[in-house]
């Protein structure tokens, strides 16, 4: 919760100011009491008025106070909603090193899974596109509202060859680049969306193509999937199994140059709910929404009571 005008605040002050008045008016109003000797008698038929009941005008007037002071300063709480001009970039691995099974079923087949589940999260209007790698960047589709296409290009991925991380991202920011301008002469709010799982092993510095993105405006969130002791048969001659450990210190390197997020995923689950939370985090944008008219009406209504109260129980015997 903030507040647009918080100096209305001090206005606060006046509840324990007014509640401070009222005690010490009750001292005096006791220090000048007369003294009755048939004070038994007057209480029998008067009758007994529970405290509460002296005490509830007072409350709800000062609970009015406070929050029409609060409602003075226009308080503000964060809100998320969709956004609906925004143009996001997956760029998938499916180098040999997605065969292994430490995901399950495997880490390919897994990344799948969570890159629909990306796509469901975020908003029809968003534009999504894909670029796919291994030995170098072997499928693009530019951002488009159509998800279709991305679902398909990322269902038709075999794991095989090595990693070409740069390349790819290289790519995927030169589609996002070429991004249509809105009516206001900017281009759309822009974002990579990076999975991988391996160290690149050809083509240019990942994280020098982080700081081009960065220079740009358009974060990259990366995503380390796997297990440190996983392996792959090994396609040629030598040792019977490779290792295909994660990067997740390359990966956060490449997040931070770009101004983006690195998460980390060691199997199906967690790598379906860092999907999830990209895909809220990108499908909506975080605003602020005015709540004077809550804390006025509460104020009023509060208002009201203390004067329904004053009137019924004050000054009046039951």
């Amino acid at each position: 919760m903030s507040f647009a005008n918080p100096t209305f605040l001090l206005a606060l002050l006046l509840v324990p100011a007014a509640l401070a008045a009222q005690v010490a008016s009750r001292q005096r109003a006791r220090r000048y009491a007369v003294r009755f000797p048939a004070l038994t008698t007057l209480k029998l038929a008067a009758g007994t008025t529970p405290a509460w009941r002296r005490h509830l005008p007072a409350a709800l007037l000062l609970s009015a106070l406070a929050l029409l002071s609060l409602a003075l300063a226009k308080p503000q709480k964060d809100v998320a909603v969709p956004i609906r001009r925004a143009s996001i970039m997956l760029v998938t691995d499916h180098s040999r090193s997605m065969m292994a099974t430490d995901v399950n079923p495997d880490r390919l087949t897994a990344a799948k899974r969570a890159a629909q589940q990306f796509i469901d999260k975020l908003p029809r209007g968003i534009r999504v596109g894909v670029t796919t790698f291994a030995e170098a960047p072997d499928g693009t589709q530019t951002p488009s509202t159509d998800h279709d296409l991305v679902r398909r290009m990322i269902d038709a991925q075999i794991a095989d060859g090595g990693t070409a991380t740069g390349d790819a991202l290289q790519v995927a920011l030169g589609a996002l680049q070429h991004e249509p301008k809105g009516l206001d002469g900017k281009r759309p709010p822009s974002a990579v969306v990076l999975l991988s799982d391996g160290a690149t092993t050809a083509g240019s510095n990942p994280v020098a193509v982080a700081e081009q993105a960065g220079q740009m405006k358009i974060p990259i969130y990366t995503v380390a999937l796997g297990t440190r002791d996983a392996t792959v048969p090994n396609p040629g001659f030598g040792p019977p199994r490779l290792s295909v450990a994660p990067d997740p210190e390359t990966l956060r390197q490449i997040a931070e140059a770009s101004g983006g997020r690195a998460f980390t995923a060691e199997d199906d689950q967690q790598l379906s709910s860092v999907y999830q939370t990209l895909g809220s985090q990108l499908g909506t944008r975080t605003t602020k929404r005015e709540v004077t008219a809550a804390f006025a009406i509460g104020g009023l209504v509060l208002l009201l009571g203390a004067a329904a109260a004053s009137s019924r129980w004050a000054g009046r015997l039951p």
